[in-house]
């Protein structure tokens, strides 16, 4: 499994990340989102669908509807397995037909439902706040994403090195 980290250590620098991940991932991308409660999970996801030509207002945790559905240059399926009591509960949201889809996938509290997820998946571990940074781990299971995370730890690092700051490792 390869992994990076990325430390952001403001909303601009997740936005960063999004634009990133956003201009990198190929369609049919799961993405499976880890972290504590006020981690950035869904300022993610908005930077992700910012960068895909979704209106970042528009983008909100589907806690309560479970998934939300945005259409921009690319479709997004965003997902929210908080309420979930179990995998089953995910399984009869039909999952398969949005894995199946050349859509990207977003997964909020993924590790709810770990045993549901298609075995080749970006997964992003988040930590933070703490003192206002965050640090994303991202993390290529299976090997079919591992190119694309390299692509997505070099284009970091050049920006990193063209702004002048250190690039995380």
């Amino acid at each position: 499994m390869k992994s990076c980290s990325f430390v952001a250590q403001s909303l601009t620098d997740t936005d960063r990340l999004g634009s990133v991940i956003a201009e990198l991932l190929p369609p049919g991308t799961t993405v499976a989102l880890c972290g504590p409660l006020g981690s950035g999970k869904t300022r993610l996801v908005q930077a992700i669908a910012a960068a895909c030509g979704v209106p970042r207002e528009s983008v909100v945790s589907p806690t309560f509807v479970l998934c939300q559905e945005y259409q921009g240059r690319q479709t997004i399926y965003h997902l929210d397995a908080y309420r979930l009591q179990n995998s089953d509960e995910f399984l009869q949201l039909g999952p398969e037909e949005f894995f199946d889809s050349p859509a990207l996938t977003l997964i909020e509290w993924a590790e709810r439902v770990a045993d549901c997820l298609p075995a080749d998946r970006i997964e992003i571990q988040i930590a933070g706040p703490d003192d206002s940074r965050r640090t994303f781990e991202l993390i290529a299971v299976g090997e079919r994403y591992e190119a694309v995370l390299s692509a997505i730890e070099a284009r970091l690092r050049d920006a990193a090195t063209e702004s002048g700051q250190r690039p995380s490792s």
